[in-house]
């Protein structure tokens, strides 16, 4: 939501006069409301965001211009886009779709009375905590995928809420807590023009025109899912008893939050060979560490390195260790459903190739030769599904197949394929690759 949306709704009339106070530094900030719902200040700057408004209107730092920013009334704007949204899901309320009808949490209502809750326990200090798997299903996903996350992050928005950790960075079982991004009088973290700013300022991306994104290395389950430890002080029979119940292969050494290094079965093993009655600190060595939101792509290097590296969470706290093995497997689940989509892709460009002419494609998919496309390798499993549900192309095929039920099926895959190239680090439904498979012995069969 924008201060546009409340403009336009009525909720705020153009020139309405804004101020944003700061009584303990002795600070009074001027605006007002300007054309397209924009906030001026009394120097003229103008911003579509009431946070940047408010960082310019101090000359720095961070802050929540919602909850900043109040009218003559001494009402926030916060307040404001907060009876717009009560609306807004009231009248939803009242027309469900019916899908929604038995479902109610799925609704845009259930959901604005679950995140007006949410807020409520966060300004309490009892922020609500729950699995990424939960809090997704607020939305009635199964997956993160792209464009959900960017629903889930404007409607956090609206709210003025986050997720600790970020939802988006962690593994799909793990916890995060549901807080509140507004900041104290004297401001904090709390800009929120990123989620809610680019998804009204920018149009609508093609969902395969979107930036493609990375694991990070909280995405892999073993990130955060705590760490068994020794102090410096250990014995070697410490250590190695944990070792062999475990079946770890290396232990972080930790004296309270700090970090001291690692063991290993490798360390214990140098060490002991140089010097038969080596101490177990001759057996620590160096540690990598990395906070949870890194790129998972980034730390091949120190993996390769030190085998291993631990891994810090929102706290700072070492919360888990990650391998070799375990980027390994991360990358391995996408390779099957990533190489077929690959075939799949291949075979219907050349059956396209085959059966039309590149002139039908361009005029199909890019008229006002706006995207460019100058040849058969230019095109995108979009493309394939916007040539193949057209009736008279379709037809050219002379296949006796259901245009209609063939265009599902290929959007499905579309859907699948975006997912594969976001590298969404969730597991794809059980029937996913069975799906792409099917598909593949069609084309097989028809497109020979």
């Amino acid at each position: 939501m924008t201060v546009g949306d409340l403009l336009e709704a009525g909720y705020l009339k153009l020139g309405a006069k804004l101020k944003f106070e700061r009584p303990r530094m002795g600070e009074k900030h001027h605006a007002e409301v300007a054309t397209n719902g924009k906030v001026r200040l009394s120097d003229g700057q103008l911003f579509r965001s009431p946070s940047r408004a408010a960082i310019a209107a101090v000359g720095g730092g961070s802050f929540d211009g919602w909850h900043a920013w109040t009218l003559d009334d001494g009402r926030t704007l916060d307040q404001l886009r907060q009876q717009l949204l009560d609306e807004a899901a009231k009248q939803a309320a009242e027309t469900p779709s019916e899908a929604e009808v038995g479902n109610e949490l799925f609704t845009p209502a259930g959901r604005h009375a679950q995140l007006k809750r949410a807020r409520e326990l966060a300004d309490a200090g009892m922020p609500q905590t729950l699995t990424v798997r939960e809090f997704v299903g607020w939305w009635g996903a199964l997956r993160r995928g792209y464009l959900i996350t960017k629903q889930i992050e404007a409607e956090l928005a609206n709210h003025s809420l986050t997720t600790l950790p970020s939802f988006e960075k962690v593994h799909f079982d793990s916890t995060v807590q549901l807080i509140t991004t507004a900041p104290s009088e004297e401001g904090g973290a709390g800009e929120d023009a990123s989620p809610s700013q680019l998804t009204a300022e920018n149009p609508a991306l093609d969902d395969e025109d979107e930036p493609e994104t990375g694991l990070t290395v909280g995405n892999l389950p073993s990130a955060l899912s705590e760490v068994v430890s020794v102090p410096p002080d250990a014995t070697y029979e410490q250590a190695i008893t944990l070792m062999v119940i475990n079946d770890y292969s290396q232990l972080p050494v930790i004296s309270g939050r700090n970090l001291r290094g690692a063991v290993s079965w490798k360390s214990i093993a140098r060490a002991r060979h140089a010097k038969p009655d080596a101490g177990f600190s001759d057996a620590i060595v160096p540690a990598h560490e990395v906070p949870y939101g890194h790129d998972l792509i980034d730390i091949l290097p120190a993996l390769a390195e030190f085998e291993f590296v631990l891994v810090r969470d929102q706290t700072q706290k070492i919360a888990g260790i990650v391998t070799a093995s375990d980027v390994a497997a991360a990358y391995g689940s996408l390779a099957s459903p990533f190489f077929l989509i690959g075939e799949l892709d291949q075979r219907l460009r050349r059956i396209i190739m085959r059966k039309f002419e590149l002139t039908e494609v361009q005029d199909q998919c890019d008229r006002q030769g706006q995207r460019g496309i100058s040849s058969f390798d230019d095109l995108s499993i979009g493309d394939y599904q916007r040539v193949l549900e057209n009736p008279t192309l379709w037809e050219k095929l002379g296949w006796p197949l259901d245009r209609t039920v063939f265009g599902k099926r290929l959007g499905e895959i579309r859907v699948i394929r975006n997912d594969l190239m976001h590298f969404n680090p969730d597991p794809l439904p059980d029937d996913t690759i069975q799906k792409i498979r099917n598909m593949i012995n069609l084309l097989r069969e028809y497109g020979a």
